[in-house]
């Protein structure tokens, strides 16, 4: 196990500990950059081995991210990053190279940019599709306020399948002169990239009369001085493009573009951010990196290290998992039921590994569709293939399913489509913090009408939650899962519907009623053994559906018990608990509800355990909330 980078018997490398700002780093001689790139991959390997973290994207733009430092002037120019968990040696660069340790950790650096955790992170994001949009804005608000400084947006080539990019492409030449903005182009997102504009960028590489027209261009162009770069850079550019490429994508947007570029030159980088600095018409740099770079596991394997936990540096092994994930419960229960009905198709967005549909793909490959960064795409496709009948399952993390609420609403949900929306990643996220936590998805598709939506106490009621999907074919669903693995039960061998609505009785008599939502019902089973020892008995309510709510048997328990007690992996505001209350009150029944879930925050980033006592969810705080609220009622 490595050191802590945190740790005060930890010794940074020399050319990165001297490094305290950019200014720093634009104090050290050229031929030392090669060095600093290798000390900085030695950091990020040997770091994020104890932290895990998003290995793999950052050893790709270690180049890029110094020759950027050496060119502009942060905080005053702006450098934005998308998706911003590429922002590591960023992080170094700008003063935090000796809190690597702490990334992700409790208490620690996040593991994205965060405008409050420094002044050189102009705008934080953990989606994709926020940067380009993001930066446009800023350089149009230097343009209001008669400012000068440059604003460069670094947009992986995976973001460009996402619709908010091609918007903001599509507004720079009319909204501003002066902008950078560098496509990363490594062809992964974090699964391969697919469709159109990746055969476009992909194209652009391989075509080889341009890549000698290309050569032949910056050899010249080295050989330029002073003014005639900027000018000569633009037109041999674009002549070697305008022979393979006459109606270039970019050049009808009106983007100046240069490249490809090797991203792994720091030298060579540097002297074209320079000519783009000075540039007073919107440029696009076209910069090839290879994920994983320095890094044998991960360069074979950007995927598995696109986001890693602890791995052993030697070779990049993890530990084995002790049970099977909620993801790997889904992927081979939908592929088991799809072997027997072929209207089944499975939907993702760009998230195959992630959401293991990669099980479903290779059994199934023509009913398996990646549509790339574009969620709201995937819903009105999936949408539009349930018009004639097919059975189309959208897999989608739950921070990610919030960008097409308006698609499940307008599209789905009003004309009565069963589309079977899935939420991976539902509740905490811990380590990844408050962009990917999934505490939203409740209190936003709740009010959508004809939608129905579950949650699962464990792995096996996930495969009957897909079966009773599989039977509902009069309107949209959805269902909600956590993160990681589960209770480890066995899973079905055949899959059973559930009857739409009910709950689950799991203890039947008490004073209190706990009415838990999918992996709280273990928690709430620890409290209930807390209480009883304490003398006040529980029934225990296992919730199932959120919507319909089972109301029977919500008002039977509301008639026999002092108190009910929800208790949901979400924000208690609009969430499962609202929900409760909100029939109580439809049926004039004045018995006392207590809340319990994530309180009207965003929550950091941290363990589960940490985040959960800072955030009063232990079964020790709710079970004294819980005594708290009985003696209010003596």
């Amino acid at each position: 196990m490595q050191k802590k980078m945190d740790s005060p018997s930890y010794k940074l490398p020399p050319l990165l500990a001297a490094i305290q700002s950019p200014a720093d780093l634009k104090k050290l001689p050229a031929e030392q950059l090669p060095a600093l790139a290798a000390e900085v991959r030695e950091v990020l390997i040997n770091t994020l081995s104890t932290t895990g973290g998003h290995l793999a994207p950052n050893l790709g733009v270690v180049e890029l991210s110094i020759a950027l430092h050496r060119v502009f002037d942060t905080p005053r120019d702006k450098i934005l990053f998308d998706v911003s968990h590429q922002c590591y040696v960023h992080k170094m660069i700008t003063g935090r190279a000796a809190a690597m340790g702490s990334i992700r950790q409790f208490g620690g650096i996040s593991g994205f940019c965060k405008r409050s955790e420094s002044e050189h992170d102009a705008f934080g994001a953990g989606h994709a599709g926020t940067a380009l949009s993001a930066g446009v804005g800023i350089a149009a608000a230097r343009d209001l306020k008669g400012e000068d400084f440059n604003v460069i947006s670094v947009v992986g080539d995976g973001a460009f399948t996402c619709g908010t990019t091609l918007e903001g492409l599509n507004s720079i030449s009319t909204t501003t002169r002066k902008f950078i903005l560098i496509l990363n182009d490594n062809e992964w997102s974090i699964d391969k990239n697919v469709g159109a504009l990746s055969r476009y960028f992909s194209s652009l590489q391989e075509t080889d009369t341009y890549t000698w027209l290309r050569d032949r261009a910056k050899k010249f162009i080295e050989r330029l001085a002073g003014r005639e770069i900027k000018e000569q850079a633009s037109k041999l550019f674009t002549a070697a493009r305008g022979l393979i490429t006459p109606l270039s994508f970019f050049q009808q947007l009106g983007l100046t573009y240069y490249g490809p570029i090797d991203g792994h030159d720091v030298n060579r980088l540097e002297k074209v951010l320079r000519i783009a600095a000075h540039s007073q018409e919107p440029v696009i740099l076209h910069v090839i990196t290879q994920k994983g770079k320095g890094y044998e596991p991960a360069a074979t394997n950007p995927t598995k290290f696109h986001g890693v936990g602890q791995y052993d540096v030697a070779d990049g092994s993890t530990p084995p998992s002790p049970t099977i994930t909620y993801s790997e419960t889904f992927g081979r229960c939908l592929s088991q039921l799809a072997a027997d009905d072929p209207a089944i198709t499975a939907i993702t967005a760009a998230m195959p590994s992630g959401t293991k549909l990669d099980i479903f793909r290779s059994k199934f490959p023509r009913r398996f569709f990646d549509v790339g960064i574009a969620e709201e795409h995937a819903a009105i496709f999936a949408s539009g293939q349930a018009t004639l009948g097919l059975k189309p399952y959208l897999a989608v993390y739950s921070t990610f399913m919030q960008r097409c609420v308006d698609m499940i609403q307008h599209d789905a949900a009003l004309q009565n489509l069963p589309v079977r929306f899935c939420m991976d990643r539902a509740g905490l996220s811990p380590d990844d913090g408050p962009t990917h936590h999934g505490l939203f998805d409740i209190s936003m598709l709740r009010c959508i009408p004809n939608l129905i939506m579950m949650q699962p106490k464990d792995e096996a009621e996930l495969c009957h939650m897909l079966a009773t999907m599989q039977g509902i074919n009069h309107c949209p669903s959805s269902i909600r899962y956590p993160r990681g693995c589960g209770e480890g039960v066995a899973l079905p061998e055949e899959p059973q519907p559930l009857p739409i609505g009910k709950a689950e009785v799991l203890a039947a008599d008490g004073q209190v009623a706990l009415l838990a939502l999918g992996n709280m019902n273990s928690v709430a089973a620890r409290v209930r053994t807390m209480l009883a020892e304490q003398g006040v008995e529980c029934a225990h309510i296992n919730a199932r559906f959120i919507k319909p709510l089972d109301e029977d048997c919500l008002l039977k328990y509301a008639g026999q018990c002092r108190l009910i007690v929800t208790l949901e992996d979400h924000s208690i505001v609009g969430g499962f608990g609202s929900a409760v209350q909100e029939a109580l009150n439809a049926a004039n029944c004045a018995t006392p509800v207590l809340r319990i879930g994530w309180g009207d925050t965003f929550v950091e980033h941290g363990s589960l355990q940490q985040l959960r006592v800072k955030h009063g969810l232990t079964p020790e705080a709710i079970s004294a909330a819980i005594q708290k609220r009985l003696q209010t009622l003596s």
